[in-house]
């Protein structure tokens, strides 16, 4: 299997700072969205805490931008590719489709478009591309990892 970085990248990638910051925002964006998921089925399932669940959907977009932000600058640092870096491509090709589905959600949201229920509906399935996204990130970790391991045993 070929590496996800060269020797290079991978120096780029252990060395800067967003490399941090992403591993701060995805366990952050992650614990809103569970929050949120719980929010937004208890909303659907009793009619309870509209207020609530729409807040925690307003929130989880906030994460999710800001992670977006922030891994294209990461992209931009360790590829030199803002988004669609090779090793990372169908994961951002992805991302395209989670950003599509919670902006999808505050554009009918912010402007009346559907019922509330409907509307809960579209950010279910955005999580549920999210967590289909995360996994593929959660893939790539992995083999990141695998990898870093086998070049330190080559190394050794």
């Amino acid at each position: 299997m070929r590496s996800l970085y060269t020797s290079d990248q991978r120096k780029r990638r252990d060395e800067s700072v967003w490399t941090l910051i992403q591993g701060i925002l995805a366990p952050v964006q992650f614990i809103i969205f569970g929050v949120s998921l719980f929010l937004v089925v208890k909303f659907l399932t009793s009619g309870e805490g509209e207020s609530a669940a729409e807040i925690s959907i307003l929130l989880k977009t906030v994460a999710l931008y800001a992670i977006m932000v922030t891994g294209s600058i990461w992209e931009k640092v360790v590829f030199d590719e803002w988004l669609f870096a090779e090793p990372f491509f169908w994961e951002d090709v992805f991302s395209m489709a989670v950003l599509a589905l919670h902006t999808a959600y505050l554009l009918m949201l912010f402007n009346g478009w559907g019922t509330t229920h409907q509307q809960m509906y579209v950010a279910l399935a955005a999580y549920a591309a999210y967590v289909i996204n995360a996994g593929q990130f959660l893939w790539k970790l992995r083999i990141a990892r695998l990898q870093g391991d086998a070049e330190m045993a080559v190394a050794a």
